[in-house]
């Protein structure tokens, strides 16, 4: 039961009166000290974002600019995109009038003055020279061709940064974060990773450094800093998340990016991305984009393989890879139903080298390369990288799917002296075989003897075949089918015949165009 207790007579006649009182005020003309009342601001308590302030203060110092100088045309687009580019009624930035509101804004804002201006980005050896900078001692027909980013990995000053950044300089200049210019020298580069590592002469000072991070325990999902030079301006930073792991952007065979939503731009490549615990994950090297700036999808180059080239780099000047020594391809699903495997995993030789080390140990067109010491293999790529983690003359067992069955050969890997690739893309015929041919009608194409006498020349493809869908074309050569050697149409038609017999619904058939041959499956199946 509630209790109202009702005010005295005492009070009652108290408020009255102050109430009283204020109001003769007012009426009187008295001032009166009136406070106004406000409602609270608005606060919100709810969870913070992160904060990467942390992070970017102890790892900027680390990270450079890198600007390279060449011999080459001064048209030569640089990595920091100061060298704009522009086309106005078919006249050219530098052929617009000085007075033009475009030009003025270019000089002003583009680049810090353009890539004449002194003591901009694109500043040329001349300009350098008189200021007593690096460029002082250096020739002068050299000019600014490239700009890009690195990043300190040792106190004694070595860079690591692109390979498509210096690849074609003669002269570099590493810039630190408080616009201190540095000479550097080229230690080495690795154009199938796009790394190369840099030596800044400096015995006289310890430079802040960053490290490597194990980049496998990265998740799609983490938080990413990306810390570089977009357009040559200098310390920008940019945050984002691991979009994806082991992307292929087939820009070699060793492709396995970690694709990052950070904002990456021209300039930031070389330049590196970041855990939350200072570590570099990646090196940025690649966007992906229809207009050429960000659109947030970037590619990093993951540190594990960074790590291990860098150290061969900064060991002796150069990357040492085992070779084995065979054309491969991917393996369908297709091709892995026509050789009777469970699942289609692994890596398909098209054609072991002549005097290779994968021909020397056994390995023949047509095999499946399923493991290597033990570990399996998932597809082509995987095969490339892991061969190349061994050195020369390291002796690996391969696993191999031959003719039904399990085999496994035992390989003393050879030296990859050259830039030249494994690549599954056959190239192109010149020109049709033209020949008397024997049609194949459940297939889709008709068939003649060679001219050389190898295999059958393709004479015709029906464009509504399988055969045509899965590119094959007039004047290709079939060399095999199932791994059988083919002469005649009748040669085909008994392999597929004895595919059929054995459940298979496919036949491999062994193609050659333009000295490169390649596996095609095709269906098999009663018409």
């Amino acid at each position: 039961m509630r209790t109202i207790k009702r005010p005295s007579l005492k009070t009652v006649l108290k408020t009255s009166t102050v109430a009283g009182l204020a109001a003769v005020m007012l009426s009187t003309g008295i001032p009166a000290q009136v406070t106004a009342s406000f409602a609270a601001p608005v606060s919100v308590t709810a969870p913070q974002a992160p904060s990467f302030a942390d992070v970017v203060s102890a790892v900027s110092p680390a990270v450079v600019s890198v600007r390279v100088q060449s011999d080459e045309p001064q048209e030569t687009a640089d990595e920091g995109g100061n060298n704009f580019s522009f086309n106005f009624g078919g006249r050219g930035f530098d052929q617009l009038p000085d007075d033009h509101p475009l030009k003025r804004f270019f000089k002003e804002f583009g680049g810090q003055g353009g890539p004449d201006a002194p003591g901009g980005p694109g500043a040329g050896p001349r300009d350098r020279a008189e200021r007593g900078g690096p460029g002082a001692n250096r020739p002068h027909h050299l000019r600014p061709t490239a700009q890009g980013s690195g990043f300190f990995i040792s106190e004694d000053g070595y860079v690591v940064t692109n390979n498509h950044v210096v690849s074609d300089g003669q002269a570099y200049t590493v810039v630190l974060n408080d616009g201190t210019e540095l000479e550097a020298k080229l230690v080495g580069r690795d154009s199938r990773t796009d790394l190369a590592l840099l030596k800044v002469d400096a015995t006289s000072r310890k430079f802040t450094y960053v490290s490597f991070a194990d980049d496998t325990k990265t998740r799609v999902g983490d938080w990413v800093v990306a810390v570089g030079n977009p357009f040559g301006l200098g310390g920008t930073v940019t945050a984002g998340i691991v979009s994806a792991r082991g992307r292929d952007i087939g820009s070699g065979p060793y492709d396995d990016y970690i694709q990052v939503d950070a904002a990456v731009n021209r300039g930031n490549s070389g330049g590196p991305t970041f855990d939350l615990s200072g570590q570099v994950v990646g090196i940025n090297t690649a966007i992906f984009s229809p207009s050429g700036g960000n659109v947030g999808i970037a590619f990093a180059i993951p540190a594990s393989t960074a790590k291990d080239v860098i150290n061969d780099l900064m060991k002796d000047g150069k990357v040492a890879r085992g070779w084995l020594g065979v054309q491969i391809q991917p393996v369908t699903q297709d091709i892995a139903d026509s050789l009777g495997l469970k699942e289609a995993a692994g890596a398909l030789v098209v054609a072991p080298q002549e005097g290779s080390p994968g021909q020397k140990a056994g390995i023949k067109e047509g095999d499946i390369i399923t493991a290597v010491n033990g570990q399996a293999i998932k597809d082509a790529r995987e095969l490339s990288r892991r061969i190349a983690g061994f050195g020369p003359d390291a002796k690996v067992k391969i696993d191999l799917w031959r003719e039904g069955k399990m085999q496994d050969v035992t390989v003393t890997l050879g030296n990859m002296a050259s830039d030249e690739a494994a690549s599954a893309e056959p190239k192109q015929p010149d020109a049709p075989v033209p020949s008397t041919s024997k049609a194949l009608a459940s297939l889709g194409i008709t068939v003649a003897p060679a001219e050389d006498g190898s295999g059958l020349a393709v004479t015709e493809v029906d464009p509504d075949s399988e055969a045509a869908a899965r590119g094959l074309k007039n004047g290709e050569k079939i060399l095999s089918v199932n791994n059988r050697k083919v002469a005649t149409a009748d040669d085909i038609g008994k392999v597929i015949e004895q595919a059929r017999k054995d459940g298979r619904t496919r036949a491999l058939f062994q193609v050659e165009a333009g000295g490169t041959s390649r596996f095609v499956a095709l269906p098999i199946d009663e018409s």
